[in-house]
Formats: C-alpha cells, structure tokens, sequence
C-alpha cells in the first residue's frame, strides 16, 4: 500500500476540474494515520512470509533537493508525452498549474522507486490513474530496461454518473467519524436498484454463483438483496458489534415493534445515531434537574408542538409518549431521571413524528 505524504502535497490532477486545495503537512499526518488504522482492519501487516507492507512515499524524496529532481526524474518523460495524458489535455483550457502538472512525474518516480526497493512490479489504482500509473511503467522501461504493469478498475459512479472522491460531496468515508456504521450501512440500502448488480460484483467476497443464487432468490424483493449486500459490507468495515447497533438503529427509527425494554438496551452510539436520524432537540441539564412541566416541555423548551393547546391536544388524545410510555397527565414533570443513560429521551407525538432529546 502506497501512502501520499509527499504526492499529498500537491495533488492529482486526475478527474479534476479545478485546481485542488493544498492540505498542511499536519492535515496530511492525521489523514495518513487514520488510514493506517482503516487498512489494518482490511490487511494482514504483520511478520507473515506474503504480508501486506505499507510504504511512505515521502521516503522516496527526504534527500531529494530540487536539481536532483529536476536532473534525475525530470530528464526521463519529455513533456509531449505528458502532455498526452487526460488528466492534463483536460486541464490546458482551464488553467492548470506546474505543481500539479508535476504530479505525473511524482507518480511515475514512485512506481521505479517501489520496483527498485519492494519488487514491485504492478501498480493498481483507480481508472482515472491509468495516466499516472503507465508514466511510471515508461519510467521503469527507460531507465532500468525492465518492465512493470498497470492494472486500473472503473471508479465508483452515483446514479448521474459523477465519481465518489475525498474530496467530493456526498461520499462515503471508512472512518466512523466521518460517516456512522449506520449512515455507511444506509447508503447500501438506499442504493439505486440500476446499480446493485454492479456494487454486488464490485464489493461481495461471495462467489458469482452465491452472487447469482441471490439475485434470483430476491429478484422480487430487491430490499432483501441490499440488505444483504448492507450487511455484509457493514460487518467487513466495521465488525459485527457495530453491525449489530445498526440493526437496532434502524428498528428505532423505523420499526414498530419497539418498547421501553428496547430503548434500555441502546449505548451512548446508538442513541447519537438516533439523533443524527430524526429531529433532535438539546436540554440544559439545569432545567432537567429543577423539572419542566410536560406541557412547557414539549412546546417551549423542545418546539415539538407549536403551542401549549396543541400539547394538551396531544396528551388529551393518548398521541404522547416518552420513552415509548403514553403521558396520561397535563400535570407530568419532566426530570432528569426521565432520561436513557443519563442523556437521551424519545418522544413521540402520533405514530409517525418522533424526536430525539439529548441533555448538554
């Protein structure tokens, strides 16, 4: 595994429109170290004959000053030949600056430089890394009078035919910071039914044969399939524990069958991916501790109905619940022991409308 610290900090013109921000070494640092901790979860780098190895590609230049570069890296590709690429006839008209039309030289030093020290002679990459990737075999070719190969695979399109990217929006990121098991395990199931056959054969370790005894036991059911495809995807990034919270996410946000025992049941996560699910209001946890009238509570300290008379409504009609329990009472107070884990309340107001409150 090629890490960027150096190529990161001039960025790929590959599939870009525009020139891209250029990160700090510190922002580079932290990125690189998460990335680190997601590949470990994926790859075996421990002491094994065939491990996996993870290389800086920053090494490859520490030493390096300007007039080496220039003199040993520069002299190797003339400048019709990059010229040549995609990733930069697209960019003449726009305006395209020399530190990124450098990067394709940077890219190409790097594969002699792993054939040199690692043995490597396959690079992989993306489909919009074809360019970058065939200049470094033009490297090994001409200067070490070998031959190296490139092996690239269609990028991840959305449904209008625009490619997942970092820095993209609306991707989907490994980290659970960035983007929650639960928000990752959505995004397979909210996968538009066009693109399943394909993310089935792109991302499922099942064989084609599992693959197509599945398509054809939920040919009409296609919900089913991506779930299975959500599961198997969610457990492999981020394991079974997390896969199970997921479940009860969702059964939360979307099932009927859940009662107050349910609610116990859910961890601090559970409850912040609730809150990231469905309207969500926070509570000072002074307020919390002195007791709000209910009434107060649901129309002034949360705005879960517009007026006080459309809270008695509420309450008056046996719509209002907390915690999965009905509010029979004008007169209920609110307190802080009302409060999952010390933090977290549900309440619902009709069948369909539920709230998250959370104590700060």
């Amino acid at each position: 595994v090629l890490m960027g610290r150096a190529t990161g900090r001039i960025g790929d013109p590959s599939g870009k429109d525009q020139e891209r921000d250029l990160k700090s070494a510190e922002e580079l640092d932290d990125n690189l170290a998460h990335q680190r901790l997601q590949f470990e979860r994926l790859l075996d780098f421990s002491d094994l004959p065939n491990k996996a190895q993870m290389v800086n590609n920053l090494d490859f230049y520490r030493s390096m000053n300007v007039l080496d570069f220039l003199r040993d890296v520069g002299k190797s590709i003339n400048i019709s030949y990059m010229l040549a690429k995609d990733s930069v006839k697209s960019r003449l008209d726009k305006g395209l600056s020399f530190t990124e039309f450098s990067y394709q030289l940077l890219q190409a030093y790097d594969f002699q430089c792993l054939y040199q020290q690692n043995d490597c002679i396959i690079q992989m990459g993306g489909s919009d890394q074809w360019g970058n990737i065939t200049s470094g075999t033009e490297f090994i070719r001409r200067n070490l009078s070998a031959k190296a190969y490139a092996i690239t695979t269609p990028l991840l399109t959305k449904t209008d035919g625009s490619k997942f990217g970092k820095s993209a929006e609306g991707n989907i990121w490994l980290d659970p910071n960035l983007t929650s098991p639960y928000k990752f395990y959505q995004f397979w199931i909210n996968t538009d039914d066009i693109d399943l056959p394909k993310y089935l054969r792109y991302f499922s370790f099942k064989s084609k044969t599992e693959i197509e005894a599945d398509e054809e036991l939920f040919k009409n059911d296609l919900q089913s399939l991506k779930k299975v495809l959500a599961e198997e995807m969610t457990i492999r990034i981020h394991g079974e524990e997390a896969y199970a919270s997921v479940l009860k996410v969702s059964e939360l946000v979307f099932g009927r069958q859940v009662d107050h025992l349910f609610l116990e049941s859910l961890n601090r996560s559970d409850w912040l991916a609730v809150t990231s699910e469905i309207p969500s209001f926070t509570l000072e946890r002074a307020e919390a501790e002195k007791g709000i009238n209910v009434i107060d509570f649901i129309a002034e300290s949360t705005g879960i109905v517009q007026s006080k008379s459309d809270g008695r409504r509420a309450i008056q009609g046996n719509a209002l619940a907390i915690n999965k329990l009905k509010i029979k009472s004008l007169d209920h107070m609110v307190t802080e022991g009302d409060f999952m884990n010390n933090e977290f309340m549900l309440i619902e107001n009709g069948k369909k409308n539920k709230y998250a409150i959370q104590l700060v």
